[in-house]
């Protein structure tokens, strides 16, 4: 792709001043597409000032507010190119972003974590959004209690090994765990890499890696139910009807393959044919080229949960968590409140029943994927109900046999 930036006149129409707008000009071409577009400089200029200033480049003998326009487009001019130069493909949308921000803003961290929110919002993707919005806020609280500095004069220099240690040592001193540090460096990293890859930062300011920064790797705690305990969960008696709703749509979730409950919430009558219902799962769904449709056969429990809470017209979505003229930032907050709900309720149920008292929607998930696979179903084929994209993943869902059923087959061994 080539490119070519220069200052012109723009004289289709005079100003009431009888002046023309001065303007950058870019025209851009790649393969047969040519691009020009124009940016206003907020400057005015007549045919013959445009001339003397800026044309006639061998006049050197300007003076007063003619010499510091001059330099103003001169300044202007560079700093275009410069920022066209350092792109590896020509791309008119980051052009203009770079070429209006502050020149601050190139190493300003709290800028370059905008943009991803911004990016997301804009791509509905509330959730992502919102998890880069919570770490900026983590990464403020602690640059501005420890280290005197507001977030918005944060640059990516300052972002130190030692830095970052002290980062982790503050949040676990304020009682976060080593997996909300990791999920908050992990978003910081990316952040970093954005600006590396769009040469807004060297990498030689990149504080991850060998020899440098290393982010906690933690052990994912197995959270299932076994048989046993989703027995109980299931014949237990429920006090009221935000505790059955919660009891009911946790089970709709396990009997449905560990169905997210942000995918039962999009879930539409469309999707349900001939005894059985398929869906993309939201959450993996932009980050593969290959779409992999999950289908889940019906049987009579999920069957009545769907007669019992779809809704009457039975078109659009099914349940009536959120509907179709919800924004995406109001459909996000329906979901995650739906969820808060039916957490609420179902700890209320575990605590009174000796279930495990952090039991959550993502349990049903997990406990699905293992009594599967203590049911005697290959691990090929939980990975494929799970939508998993390789068995190592598969085997992170798994809460190791009980104790029972250890003893059981220790038993068995010597039983020819």
């Amino acid at each position: 792709m080539s490119y070519n930036i220069s200052i012109v006149l723009d004289k289709r129409r005079a100003k009431e001043n009888g002046k023309f707008p001065v303007k950058l000009r870019v025209y851009s071409k790649s393969g047969n597409s040519k691009k020009v577009k124009l940016y206003s400089l907020d400057i005015d200029l007549t045919n013959d000032e445009f001339e003397t200033i800026w044309i006639n480049a061998e006049n050197k003998n300007l003076r007063g507010s003619n010499n510091e326009t001059r330099l103003k487009l001169q300044a202007i001019e560079t700093r275009a190119n410069n920022e066209a130069k350092e792109m590896t493909v020509f791309d008119f949308a980051k052009f203009e972003t770079k070429l209006f921000r502050k020149s601050s803003d190139k190493n300003n961290v709290k800028y370059h974590f905008d943009l991803v929110i911004q990016k997301n919002r804009d791509n509905n993707k509330i959730g992502t959004a919102e998890s880069y919005r919570c770490t900026l806020n983590s990464l403020a609280k602690f640059s501005k209690l420890k280290k005197k500095c507001e977030v918005e004069k944060l640059t990516f220099d300052m972002i130190t090994v030692d830095w970052l240690k002290e980062y982790q040592n503050f949040m676990i001193a304020n009682g976060k765990s080593y997996t909300t540090v990791a999920i908050y460096t992990r978003t910081l990293r990316v952040v970093f890499n954005n600006a590396i890859e769009d040469n807004d930062i060297i990498k030689d300011n990149y504080p991850f890696g060998k020899n440098k920064y290393k982010i906690p790797r933690t052990k994912k705690v197995k959270k299932a139910l076994n048989s046993i305990q989703l027995k109980t969960l299931f014949d237990v008696e429920v006090l009221n009807d935000n505790e059955q709703q919660a009891r009911d749509f946790w089970f709709f979730s396990y009997a449905s393959n560990g169905m997210n409950f942000k995918d039962i919430a999009l879930l539409k009558y469309s999707d349900i044919k001939d005894e059985k219902f398929s869906y993309y799962r939201a959450k993996t769904f932009d980050k593969t080229a290959e779409k992999t449709e999950i289908v889940i056969y019906l049987t009579d429990f999920t069957k009545g949960i769907i007669s019992k809470y779809g809704n009457k017209s039975k078109t659009g979505f099914v349940f009536n968590i959120i509907s179709s003229k919800d924004t995406a930032e109001k459909q996000y907050k329906k979901i995650k409140n739906f969820t808060r709900l039916i957490n609420d309720h179902i700890k209320r149920i575990a605590k009174r029943n000796d279930l495990p008292n952090d039991i959550s929607t993502y349990w049903a998930r997990h406990s699905f994927a293992t009594n599967s696979l203590r049911k005697g179903a290959s691990m090929e084929f939980i990975s494929e109900a799970l939508n998993h994209s390789d068995l190592s993943v598969t085997k992170n869902y798994f809460a190791g046999f009980e104790d029972e059923a250890k003893k059981e087959f220790a038993n068995s061994l010597l039983d020819f």
